[in-house]
This record gives structure tokens, sequence and C-alpha cells, in this order.
């Protein structure tokens, strides 16, 4: 039997305004009188929605991970998902190269097309969601990477189900002077690194290009980024500063590289004969933002922040099988689906904080106006069968424009009410307005459409720390997030009228609640410094929105599906860190994660055996005899207590540094992830399996250019050239290499979409700064 969180109800819209109400109330209210009882240190705010300028956040009740650039800079990694992986609770979606998708806890794993990721994502205060919810940022601009773990709405709203991930670009005067570097690596990896900084007693900036790109293992899976970024800060005075950042990437990625099928795994690990059902990604991004900050006393500031984030993108969807005169296509390049998004984002934010003893605050204010441009349309002429209708290239799919308002008010409030102890609370309240206009086009049956739909959303984190003993505390929380419908859930049925999905604009926005406790402990061990960090968590969700046919299931005319909030999820687990230092020579880390992520309610999911825009078995030409590639049939699964795919019950991850000289670092790396299910219905597995990774590091100062610096390393993944799947997900009866590319009626594991990995890869480098 299924058991269920207790409900937490409060009344936050009061409590919010309550808040702010004490908050504009003391900002410039005179310091505790010197005669009032002795406290611990000041009580300060270091949540920020804006920048991570704060403090440690030892005393944050949650979950908080902090990864510093040059943390990142000296694993000399290629994507992101390499520098995370060492941290407790990832469960990061990789379909290999830099394309990545970054998920807490097991939350959202179950998705995998461009849906959000359950995660906000901020880059300098901004939130960013590219379209394919993936996140592409410079690995070379980053100064430091904050991870929050548990519900993340009570700061950054929409889509903090499981957390947030805040990354800070690089800045300030450490990057004055001169900056090269070149890389070189397996299936034609390179990159390329320039800076040039400056820094002065009132302005300090720098400019940095950076390209990247390579071949890849897989077939016409080639990538490519080039980076312009930059930084000024301006020092007003000394307590008031400007910061200037700007980031300009355009980036190139064609296939993922998946197979169909374990014997196409086996067979044709490259995907040299197989389609994927999107490719040729075509990425432009642009971010501008201004961030003001002044210290109006030694005990509060105003931080200010204004935005703009472009992400324009075009990709080709659905193979074409059938030409416009009804005969066979199997050519990799044919495709008939042309997807061209543009999406800005614009904002502004506002926060004020205060300390007065025991106590602080921090009110926050954000605004936002963002448009997201849809053009999809006909790249070719085709048909879906050999006797359908032909559609005419350049044939007008969808034509739609959707604007977005957020305003939010939040707030947060810290009390120490007696030494060691400190208590917190957050609320956040979220008014978003959807705007949807769409041009009658044959997607939409010839039909203009304009909607409009409004959402109210209060979040929250109540939490406390116990200060045990100097570097060791504990903490717990109960905060929440949440994601609101978006208008492809609301109205698919209208947007698209063949798609056998009714619209549902009652929906409401999803929910998530975590509960968490945890323990942070620095000591000695063998006479060094050491530490260890664990938690026990649970995040409970109830509502979350769902097809009545299910995830990635199928309806029909007769079986019409609709979006509710019926789905139910629970994940729960223990993620433990620790690590230390043997002696001055050798260091380690350590991280474990136990991880139980299963559907609380997951009624229906229609898995399609057969063509699915074919004939129904039992009806036309399929009443008698039934041929695969022109007939299918739904076969009802329910999903309730089966586990989420892609979750694996145990993870762990160990590092070693060894300074065998002092220029000479070694750094293996062990990684093991167990097997978990490739499937809602939990028929189909996702093996584990354990990696071996090494880098040796060389750094020096050289004396034929004063004051220069010269790093040279190599980094060699995979070392023992495991073969394993980076990724494996199933969902339907599928056209595989061991059915000769015909669909079959059956579901197995020749019906995996699988990404294979690519070996033992290396990469070596070298970089110069003076």
């Amino acid at each position: 039997m299924n058991k269920t969180a207790p409900p937490l109800v409060l009344r936050p819209t009061r409590i919010a305004f309550a808040i702010a109400a004490a908050l504009a109330a003391t900002v410039h209210a005179q310091a505790p009188n010197a005669n009032e009882p002795k406290r611990i240190e000041a009580i300060t705010i270091t949540g920020s929605a804006i920048d991570d300028r704060f403090g440690d956040g030892s005393r944050e009740p949650s979950s908080v991970v902090n990864l510093s650039g040059r943390n990142v800079e000296g694993q000399h990694v290629d994507n992101l998902l390499q520098a995370l992986r060492a941290i407790p609770g990832m469960t990061v979606d990789s379909a290999g190269g830099d394309d990545i998708k970054i998920k807490f806890r097991g939350i959202e794993n179950q998705r995998y097309m461009g849906e959000k990721p359950g995660v906000a994502i901020v880059i300098d205060g901004v939130p960013v969601f590219e379209r394919t919810g993936r996140v592409n940022i410079d690995l070379d601009n980053i100064e430091s990477i904050k991870l929050i773990k548990g519900g993340a709405s009570y700061l950054f709203g929409d889509d903090g189900l499981s957390g947030a991930v805040i990354i800070t670009t690089k800045r300030g005067a450490k990057y004055k002077g001169f900056t090269v570097e070149a890389d070189q690596g397996s299936y034609g990896y390179e990159r390329y690194l320039a800076r040039a900084g400056f820094a002065n007693d009132t302005f300090s900036g720098h400019v940095q290009f950076t390209r990247r790109g390579a071949d890849d293992y897989h077939f016409q899976s080639n990538y490519s980024m080039d980076a312009l970024t930059g930084n000024l800060r301006w020092n007003i005075t000394p307590s008031s500063d400007l910061t200037l950042g700007f980031e300009k990437e355009d980036r190139f990625r064609d296939k993922h590289g998946t197979v169909t099928g374990v014997t196409a795994a086996e067979k044709d690990p490259q995907g040299t004969l197989g389609r994927d059902f999107s490719r040729h990604y075509d990425v432009s991004l642009e971010r501008i933002n201004a961030t003001y900050s002044n210290d109006l006393s030694d005990k509060t500031n105003l931080l200010a922040l204004a935005y703009q984030f472009t992400d324009t993108t075009k990709f080709w969807s659905s193979p074409q099988r059938f030409s416009a005169t009804g005969a066979a296509v199997t050519a990799s390049d044919a495709y008939t689906t042309l997807n061209d998004y543009y999406q800005t984002q614009r904002g502004a934010k506002s926060e004020i904080r205060t300390s007065l003893g025991n106590t602080a605050f921090m009110l926050g204010g954000e605004f936002r106006r963002n448009e997201y441009l849809n053009l999809t349309s006909a790249l070719t002429s085709f048909r879906n069968s050999p006797t359908g209708a032909t559609t005419v290239a350049g044939t007008i799919f969808g034509d739609d424009v959707t604007k977005e308002g957020v305003e939010a008010i939040y707030a947060e409030a810290k009390w120490s009410p007696v030494k060691d102890w400190t208590l917190t609370g957050n609320l956040r309240y979220d008014h978003i307005k959807l705007d949807y206009s769409a041009k009658p086009v044959s997607g939409n049956g010839n039909v203009a459409l304009n909607e409009s739909k409004a959402f109210n959303s209060t979040s929250f984190r109540v939490g406390a720390n116990w200060t045990i003993a100097p570097g060791t505390y504990a903490f717990g929380n109960v905060s929440s997030g949440f994601r609101a419908p978006t208008v492809d859930q609301l109205y698919r049925g209208s947007i698209s009228p063949t798609s056998s999905v009714a619209n549902n604009p009652n929906l409401k926005p999803e929910q998530a609640i975590n509960y968490e406790l945890g323990a942070r402990h620095r000591f000695k061990l063998m006479g060094q410094d050491a530490h260890v960090h664990g938690t026990v968590f649970l995040i409970d969700r109830k509502d979350f929105i769902l097809d009545t046919s299910g995830q990635y299931g199928n309806s029909n005319s007769s079986n019409i599906g609709r979006y509710e909030n019926i789905g139910g999820a629970r994940s729960r687990g223990v993620e433990l860190s620790l690590g230390g230092a043997v002696n001055k020579a050798l260091a380690w880390e350590m991280a474990y994660t136990y991880l139980d992520a299963y559907f609380t309610r997951y009624d229906n999911y229609n898995l399609s055996l057969g063509n699915p825009r074919g004939v129904l078995v039992g009806t036309g030409n399929c009443k008698t005899t039934i041929n695969w590639n022109n007939c299918y049939q739904l076969v009802s699964y329910n999903n309730t207590g089966n586990a989420v795919p892609r979750t694996p019950p145990h993870s762990l991850n160990l590092r070693a540094t060894w300074k065998a000289h002092e220029t000479l670092k070694i750094s293996p790396e062990i990684d093991y992830r167990s097997t978990a299910w490739a499937d809602e219905v939990n028929i189909n597995k996702w093996p584990g399996r354990t990696l071996f990774n090494l880098t040796a590091d060389y750094t020096r100062k050289v004396s034929w250019l004063k004051g220069a610096t010269l790093n040279a390393f190599v980094r060699v993944d995979n070392v023992f050239a495991k073969r394993y799947y980076s990724i494996a997900r199933g969902s339907n009866d599928s056209q595989s290499y061991a059915t000769n590319f015909q669909y079959d009626g059956k579901y197995n594991s020749e019906d995996m979409s699988i990404t294979v990995d690519q070996g033992r890869v290396w990469r070596a480098g070298i970089s110069l700064r003076f």
C-alpha cells in the first residue's frame, strides 16, 4: 500500500505581505540595544534569486552544494555532466556530447522530449528556459555553480519542482591579463580559447572567445559551439557597483546517435542505418544583463537586475517514410518537418535585505515578459502512407505565438531564537498569465485561435539549522515547487485537431512537496581535514499533468485523451558525500545516492503495437488481415507502483587527487550507476555500468614570460573502453534493425531508443596565462 505525505495548508499570501510589511518597517531601524542578551554572531540572508554573493550558507536549512569555476576548469570537462556527476542526487539526462538535461532526485526522469526539466536554471540571476529543455552554457565562462536540492520555487518560481542550478559567470579583477588555450581529442574534438581582461580601482572587465566542437563518434552527430562572452564591473562607490554581462552563443548539433533496439546497439552502435526522430539543431543564444548592488549600510543591501535572453532554435523532425508519389523513403537526410522557434525572455528583479542582530529579512519582487514564437512547416512533399493524401512542401502546420507575463513577490526571514539555532521561512507568490494566438493553418484545421489563461501559485520553505558544534550542523526543511500548465497542455485539441487529444483549460499548476533532513560535519581524519554531508529526502507529487492516454501513450478517435492533473510520483532516498586528505599529497572524495522513485498514481498508459498512424485492428482493412505496418492496436497498462524510468537505485562516484610533484597532479575517478528501467511500463531495462576515468595535470610558472603560468593536461574517459548505453528509452512498438525496420506488433528490447557510448576518449590541452 502506497503511503502519502501529510498535507500542508498555509495562508501564504497573507504571510508574504506580513513579512513584506515587517521588512519595510525595519530596513532603516536602529541596531539593537547594546544591553540586550548576547546572541550568536549576526544572522544574514544568504539566499538570493539575483546574485550568489552572500556568504557560505552554512546555516541553510536545505541541501546546498557549491562548485567553483576553478573546480570545473580543473576537471577539464567537455560537458556539464562530467562536472556534476560527483554530486549526490543528480539524475542527468545525457544523449552524448554536450547535450544534457539536468534533473534532481528522479523528478521528471520519465520525460525526455523538449519539456522543462523540473529544475530552475538560473544564469547570473536570469531564469533560462531553452526550447530543447537542455542547458547550453559556455563551460569556460563559469565562476561558480550553486545547486539547491528540494523544492526551489520559493526563490525562483515556475519549474523549481526539485531544485535549482544557479550559475554565476566569470567576473572580477582576477581575470585581468591574457589567456590562450588549445585542446585536441578523440573524434576530431577541438577547443580554443582567448581571453583578455583589465582591472583598476574603478573598473574591471574581460572579453572571452571560445570555440568547441567535434565530429563525434556517432554517425552525423557532429557538433560545434562559438561563444563570445564578457563582463564589465563599475565600482561606483566603495559600497556600490554595477555589473554588465553578455553572452552570445551559436551552436550546432546534428543527430544524437540513437539506434532502435539492442540488436542495432550491438551491430550498428554508431547509428549509420537508423534515423533519429529529430536532428540538425541550429541554436543561437543571446543574453545580456545588468546587476546593481548597493550596501546601504553594513547590514542592509539593495540588489536590482534587468535582463534579456533570446533563443532561436531550428531543427528537423519526423523522418520521411513515403514520397509524394507513395514510394518508400529511407534516406538519412529525408525529414518532413522544419521547426522554427524564437523566444525572448525579458525581466527585472529587485531585492532588499537587512539584518538586526538575531533576525534578518529579505524582500524581493520579479517582473517578466516572455514571448514564444513557433513556426512549423513541411520541408518537402510527402505522404504518411503509400495511398494517403500528399502534403505539399512549404505547407504551414503551425504558426503561433505565446505571451507569458509573470509578476512575483518573494521573501525570506531568518531568526535565531536561542544560541546555535537558526529558523528560516520563505514565501513566494506568482501570478502567471498566458496569452496564446495562432493563425489559421492546416495544423489547427484552418481556424484562428485566441486563448488566455492565468494562474496564481504560492511556494514556501520552512526550515531549521542547529549548530551542534563549530563545523557541525544539522538541518531540516519542508519546501514546495510548482510548474504551471503549458499552452499545449491546455489547448492541444484546438492546436492540433487530428491529435485525438481534447482541450482542458481547467488544468492547475503541478505541485511538489519536499521533506528533507540532513547534517554537515567537518572533522579531522588521520590528522587531515575531512568533511561529511548526509541527507534523507522525500519529494511527493500528487497532481502532475499527464495525458489520460499516458505520457507518450497513444489515443484515437474512439479513445480521445486529454491532459489532467492525475499523475502521482514519489522520490525518496539518501544522499551522502564525504571527503578529505590522507596527507598533503593525496585527497579523496566520495558521493553516493540511494534513490527510490516510483509512480503513486498512473492509472492508464496506452502502448501502441504496430503503426500508430495506421488503421485500428478490427476495423477497415485491418479487420481480418493484419499487417502491422498498416495496422495498430492499443494495449492499456496501469503503471501505478512502477519505478520512474531512468532512475538508478544506486549511484557512486569516487575521486582522488594525488600531487605526485609540486607541478603534477594525477586524478583517477570511478563512476558507478546501477541498472534502472528504461520505460514507464517497466518491461525493458537500462543496464548499469562502471567507468574509470583518469586525468593528469601539469602546472608551472615559466621563466621566459614574467608572471606567466603554463598548464598542460591529458584526460582519458572510459579508460577500459567499457561498452554501455548512455541512455535507453522505450514507449511503443518501433521499426527496428532486428525487424528490418518494420513494425512487428510486439514491444520488447528491440523497440528501445538507445544511445551507445562512444567508448574510450581522450583530450589533451595546453594553456598560457600572463
